[in-house]
């Protein structure tokens, strides 16, 4: 699946829900296999536009894969070979994407459960000066220490325990707010749709529509 929006919206901040999925752990020598995203208001909660494609790799750049990685997504060369997109379009549909959205620093931000793993190899897609160029936001927040923020806070009134009992990754996270884990194999969308669900529990929309 490629760009898809929905509807024409402004909206003062874009939350950019954002997983990738990849070759192994070294962005300096692996490289990113797949890419999601879901741009959402983050006030209301609303969803703005969506994004999801696994990206090409050549036979030499396939030869890289830390085997331990496929283990987690699942992912093998001839799906890779055959589903995969260059990135050079992919690129261009980013590109297209986020002006057609609005994105710029100060009116969005990324938001991962890992962005410190997510940026890096994002730029293998999007390079860094580019990103800079088009002023787009340099504010990658990660759910964990939303995480963090919140249950200590929530601790101190004897109401939760502290996150390094409950630990904080995205599947301890979801278990601490009684949510279910990731859907398995992990892959992008797989990734993004259970930090939406994890990031409604512990930060909320403060605009959302109550049912």
């Amino acid at each position: 699946m490629c760009f898809v929006l929905y509807g024409k919206y402004r909206i003062k901040v874009l939350g950019i829900f954002l997983d990738t999925e990849t070759n192994g752990l070294n962005a300096q020598r692996n490289k990113i296999l797949e890419l999601a995203y879901k741009v959402l208001n983050v006030n209301t909660g609303a969803l703005v536009a969506e994004f999801q494609t696994i990206i090409s790799l050549t036979e030499e750049e396939w030869k890289t894969t830390d085997a331990s990685s496929l283990l987690i997504t699942e992912f093998t060369w001839e799906e890779v070979a055959s589903k995969g997109r260059p990135k050079e379009v992919v690129a261009k549909e980013i590109l297209e994407s986020f002006k057609e959205l609005g994105v710029e620093r100060g009116k969005a931000v990324f938001i991962c459960q890992n962005p410190s793993f997510d940026r890096a190899f994002f730029a293998q897609i999007i390079n860094p000066d580019i990103q800079e160029k088009l002023n787009w936001p340099y504010h990658w927040l990660d759910l964990a220490s939303m995480y963090w923020a919140e249950s200590i806070r929530k601790a101190a009134f004897d109401k939760e325990a502290f996150p390094w009992k409950t630990g904080f990754s995205k599947d301890k996270i979801a278990a601490a707010c009684h949510l279910p884990p990731e859907n398995k194999p992990h892959r992008a969308m797989n990734g993004v749709n259970h930090l939406l669900l994890c990031y409604e529990s512990v930060v909320g929309f403060p605009l959302l529509e109550k049912v």
